[in-house]
Order: structure tokens, then sequence, then C-alpha cells
């Protein structure tokens, strides 16, 4: 969970050409597979795409990883693009002490992701419900780990299989003090 503070601002409201004074607001923010799901469900488009979003998107998304009750709507309008980076660095660190190796290091296929599939993954993977509460990099890491833990372990080619041997073998020789 990420906690952020929005100053106290005033703004000019177009619509009503009059001043709006926001007071200061703390907002706790959680990106995770509900906020996905609502900001999908608004924009009816993959959110987990490497097009960037619009400032609008942006904010909505900001908005759909709200946990506090009852924030006035204005507070929104006053995020600056330096609260904007804090976020995104939040959204982007991995939550996890958890790395992959050069094979394993991108389990998860080409397709486009959509909260709708990461749903499927946790039922095919029998993942807990209330996971779709934990930050979102943390529950992709837990489903690619399922996905490698779940694989059938590879064979040996017999380059390796006799590599194997012969080390062994050096190993049994220099601890027994024999030549063979």
């Amino acid at each position: 969970m990420l906690q952020i503070i929005i100053p106290a601002t005033e703004l000019f409201n177009e619509k009503n050409n009059e001043f709006v004074k926001t007071k200061e607001q703390v907002l706790q923010l959680e990106h995770s597979l509900v906020s996905l799901s609502k900001w999908e469900s608004k924009w009816c488009k993959p959110f987990m795409t490497k097009t960037e979003k619009t400032h609008e998107e942006t904010i909505d998304y900001i908005r759909c990883m709200t946990i506090t009750q009852n924030v006035d709507y204005d507070v929104y309008n006053c995020i600056t693009d330096e609260i904007i980076k804090e976020i995104s660095a939040y959204i982007e660190a991995p939550m996890t002490a958890t790395t992959f190796g050069k094979d394993n290091s991108n389990m998860i296929n080409r397709e486009i992701i959509t909260a709708e599939i990461i749903y499927y993954w946790m039922v095919a993977l029998t993942i807990p419900f209330e996971c779709q509460k934990w930050h979102l990099n943390k529950l992709l890491t837990l489903i690619n780990v399922c996905n490698i833990k779940n694989q059938p372990r590879k064979k040996m080619g017999k380059k390796d299989i006799y590599a194997r041997n012969r080390a062994i073998n050096a190993a049994r020789k220099s601890s027994l003090n024999t030549a063979g």
C-alpha cells in the first residue's frame, strides 16, 4: 500500500466560473488486480500494455487504486507530476524478493494480459481470491512461480549426464585416494 499526501490547493472551476479550495488529503493506494479490473471495466481496454496512458487515464487509475473512503472528486485534479512519478515507481516495484533466471524470466506468454486472464490464472492455479488485493506485481510473481513449479522436470542430455557422472567419479576418487 502506498500513502500519498495531496496538498491543499485552489483550483478554478470553468463550468461554474469560480475558485474551489481543496483540503489536504491523504490517499491510500493499492495497485492490485481489483484496481486493474475497475479501470479496465471503465475504459474497456487492457491496462497492462506498453502504450502510454493519457493524463485522464492515469488519474482515473489512481482513482481506481484509492482505498481511502469518501475522497472529494476535485482532489484528483490536484495530483502533480511529482506525485504521479511516485505512484509510477510504486506500480513498477517488484514487491517481492523472488527473482527468475534467464530460462524462467518471462514465463507469462506474450498474449494481451487483462484482469480476466489473471483471474483465469488464479483459478487454474488454485490461488485464493483474497490474493486479488495483493500488489499486482507480487501476484504475477506468484503466478509465475506456480507455473515454473508445475512444469515437468527437464530431462538431462547425454552430455550433461556424462559430465555429471565424471564429476561424481572424480570427487569419489579424490575422497578415497584411489586411481580408479
